[in-house]
């Protein structure tokens, strides 16, 4: 016999997690997840920094609403989630004009060498900075997420990958691992696998391509001092940050990849080690450790949030590309608002009212515009 949920999220990453702590108390809501534990692939493979100036005008707006709504956990929480940690991007002036947007300023060659001695003079001619960009501890903000769903009651189940998945009725009869769900909502928050879990479903696919990402922690002759910028190429060749006393590196590599556990080319690494040796003087003597990850994209670069137009409960929750965490906040607060609006017009009137969509109708209409264009 299945048993009732509201809502049911398939996927144990930042974005069903996110939505989890948002949608808790507020009505039955469980979360499935393939692997045996949560945040396993991409969202365990963060850069772990969160940029209002990155990503297209929706994202950096989601951004600048995740970062409030952090800050403002922040003060209940012993260790803080945020750091400030000010994101700067080098190049020639073409590169850095048509990259530079939103929070981020242009900067003399003389202050980027002032914030980051480490960078050979002869390696750039412009820069700009981003003075509201901040360090995140994502293994404290996945944390936090849980244990604020879970103390509202939402059932995470693990090691639970969804096998079938069909409209029945007015709602959803889904079977996860062991479990049989039935549910008013189910949300793809399947990351890379997103576009599978529609087709498994019955439900047209959007389009959704994983793209590789590979990032190493590498060991220095010379560590950057505390309270340096986190530096990226312009031309996205590669970027790199404070990791301690260590320094963490990424090719900024986008390379098209079928859903999977993705691992690193070992390639990849050598190369981006040689090019960052290249341009600074950090002096890399070796890998600490190196990882790679999926950043899913829609075919518009927009993440894909909103109800299916076709499939009645169906709620997409995807494609959001490299800006999972630094979106997470804001995109569950757009989320939880419209799936509670869903559930409370049919019916369920001990919902109660829902909190506007925040950010305000600029993102929402954004994101709604885009939703389904993704579709070929």
């Amino acid at each position: 016999m299945s048993v009732h949920y509201d809502v049911v999220i398939v996927g144990g990453g930042i974005a069903g997690l996110s939505l989890a702590s948002a949608l808790a108390g507020t009505c039955a809501v469980a979360l499935v997840e393939a692997e045996n534990s949560l945040a396993y692939h991409t969202s365990a493979r963060s850069a772990q920094q969160l940029i209002p100036s990155y990503g297209p005008p929706a994202v950096q707006e989601l951004t600048v609403r995740t970062l409030e709504l952090i800050a403002r956990r922040d003060t209940e929480l012993t260790v803080p989630v945020l750091t400030p940690r000010s994101f700067m991007l080098v190049g020639n002036a073409d590169h850095v004009r048509a990259e530079a947007s939103g929070a981020m300023r242009p900067i003399s060659h003389a202050e980027a060498l002032l914030l980051c001695p480490a960078l050979v003079p002869e390696s750039f001619t412009a820069a700009g900075l981003d003075t509201g960009s901040f360090g995140c501890k994502a293994d404290l903000l996945l944390a936090d997420y849980r244990q604020r769903a879970e103390a509202g009651g939402v059932h995470i189940m693990t090691g639970s990958a969804v096998h079938s998945a069909q409209r029945m009725g007015q709602g959803w009869e889904i079977g996860a691992g062991q479990h049989g769900l039935h549910a008013d909502v189910v949300v793809n928050a399947a990351g890379a696998w997103a576009d599978e879990l529609a087709v498994l479903s019955g439900v047209e696919k959007v389009q959704l391509q994983p793209y590789r990402r590979t990032a190493a922690i590498v060991d220095v002759e010379s560590p950057l001092p505390e309270g340096s910028p986190m530096v990226a190429a312009a031309d996205d060749s590669f970027y790199f940050r404070p990791e301690g006393q260590r320094v963490l590196v990424s090719p900024s590599e986008s390379v098209p990849s079928i859903p999977e556990d993705a691992r690193p080319v070992p390639g990849d690494v050598t190369a981006v080690v040689a090019l960052i040796n290249s341009v600074t003087n950090l002096g890399i003597t070796g890998v600490h450790r190196a990882w790679t990850g999926l950043r899913t994209e829609a075919p518009d670069g927009v993440p894909v949030v909103g109800f299916d137009a076709e499939a009645p409960g169906f709620f997409w929750l995807a494609g959001q590309g490299g800006y999972g965490f630094q979106t997470s906040a804001g995109i569950a607060e757009v989320a939880s608002s419209l799936i509670l609006a869903f559930l409370g017009a049919f019916g369920r009137g001990d919902l109660g009212a829902a909190e506007p969509a925040r950010p305000a109708s600029q993102t929402v209409a954004a994101l709604a515009a885009t939703r389904w264009s993704t579709r070929r």
